[in-house]
């Protein structure tokens, strides 16, 4: 596919999972693939999401689970934040010059600086310009911050994933992921949490009711959760700051999380100088990630799209460009079901099928509910709390699950390839699980 008008074959503007699962073994493939970053190698992912708070969480999970086996294990246990957050760096530090050996090793050129786009086939940095054949946008998301007095103030997930000491206090604004795994991880390391949520819900693509037994296990857990609240403005008084609701309610507090949601990193890229059809939720992309410059494509979290934005549909993305690129597919994405989780304590987790969709359309589902302290299996580690809803088609092939639990994460990788691959009765009875283990317990569902 090489042009000799063009340095590069493909160039990528950003260098996370949106990039670089598919831009390595591209590069390996023979093509002239370039990368282009402005900030850490590797995207938020790696660097300042998913890798840093699973670090973070890790014995907060623990501590949860030797909680619940007392009295069979006595005694408490206490999270040492900084212990933590220095772990959190042994985890994470190395990762962005591990990806950029895999790209430069892979024969990817990789340019450090801010890309913009010049016309279809040319991106400056610096002073520099680069000309390629296909363009990839892959800049993913940022923060929100919310517009309001005081808002200088408030501090995001980055700055969260960083906290050199725990505060005392800790108002977390949200109802999101982000809002509600770090508010477990404040809770756990001894800050007394109030989460505020704008309307009524949290978690809003969730089952409510498995929604409402994870705020609750925060609440006996002692954090605070006010709904149907908006934070008005923010005051700095001394050493405390003071959040004032529209209810002309006040908060006091050492540190304040803005969990409001996160943008699309589109603003100063020049996609409007050459023509790509940008709206407030992202790139928009047809069934092919092409935008509306033929040449110009666009991977990961930047992208409008009704999947959800997860490093793994990233992954995906990047991956199906590969093939595309190296003339392997022509055909357009085809995405399986993709599926998410929550990382609170207890773990909330879904795919495929939701059971509103389910509830909505009765003669073409069938839904089941499994109660998970009645499992033999989860009473070996004394889980008291969660519950299970398996959706099936009409022909009996699982289609959705989710799960409110301390292992709903694992039971629902478990039972993905079912659901991905449409297994019937022959092929699960042919799936041998291991024995006892929770993948066994998920596969007995069945």
């Amino acid at each position: 596919m090489a042009k000799q008008a063009y340095q590069y074959d493909v160039l990528y503007l950003g260098s996370g999972h949106g990039t670089f699962d598919g831009a390595i073994p591209l590069a390996q493939k023979g093509v002239k693939v370039g990368v282009i970053e402005a900030d850490k190698v590797g995207g938020t992912c790696p660097n300042r999401g998913c890798n840093a708070k699973i670090s973070l969480d890790a014995p907060v999970a623990l501590q949860r689970q030797l909680a619940a086996l007392n009295p069979v294990l006595t005694g408490q246990t206490h999270l040492n934040w900084d212990a933590n957050l220095a772990h959190k760096g042994d985890v994470i530090n190395g990762l962005p010059g591990m990806i950029e050996g895999l790209l430069t090793g892979s024969g990817v050129d990789l340019i450090h600086g801010y890309g913009r786009l010049v016309d279809a086939h040319t991106i400056r940095v610096g002073q520099q310009t680069y000309t390629t054949d296909q363009i990839v946008i892959a800049t993913g998301l940022h923060p929100h911050r919310l517009d309001i007095p005081g808002g200088e103030f408030l501090h995001d997930s980055t700055d969260f994933l960083d906290l050199a000491a725990m505060p005392q206090r800790m108002v977390v604004i949200g109802g999101g992921y982000i809002a509600l795994e770090l508010a477990t991880i404040a809770n756990a390391a001894g800050s007394d949490v109030t989460i505020v949520l704008h309307g009524d819900q949290a978690l809003r693509a969730f089952h409510q009711p498995y929604v409402e037994q994870v705020l609750t296990d925060l609440q006996h857990h002692g954090v605070t959760i006010l709904r149907n609240t908006t934070v008005t403005q923010v005051t700095h008084a001394a050493t405390d700051y003071v959040v004032t609701t529209d209810a002309n309610e006040t908060l006091t507090t050492d540190w304040i999380l803005d969990a409001t949601g996160r943008e699309p990193n589109t603003a100063d890229l020049g996609l409007e100088t050459v023509g790509v059809t940008v709206n407030a939720n992202g790139i928009e992309v047809n069934d092919h990630l092409q935008t509306s410059v033929p040449n110009i494509y666009a991977s990961g979290d930047v992208i409008d799209k009704v999947q959800p934005r997860l490093t793994p549909t990233a992954i995906f993305e990047s991956t199906y460009l590969m093939h595309l690129f190296a003339g392997e597919t022509a055909a357009a994405i085809d995405y399986p079901p993709i599926p998410t989780v929550v990382f609170t304590s207890p773990r909330l987790a879904q795919v495929g099928v939701t059971v509103a969709q389910a509830q909505a359309d009765p003669t073409a589902y069938t839904l089941t509910t499994q109660h998970v302290p009645d499992d033999w299996y989860r009473q070996v580690g004394q889980e008291t709390s969660g519950d299970n809803t398996l959706i099936f088609d009409q022909a009996h092939h699982l289609v959705g699950a989710t799960e409110v639990s301390a292992q709903a994460d694992n039971v629902i990788n478990t039972l993905l390839p079912a659901i991905t691959f449409k297994y019937g009765e022959r092929e699960i009875e042919r799936l041998v699980p291991l024995f006892p283990t929770i993948g066994a317990a998920a596969w007995g569902q069945l």
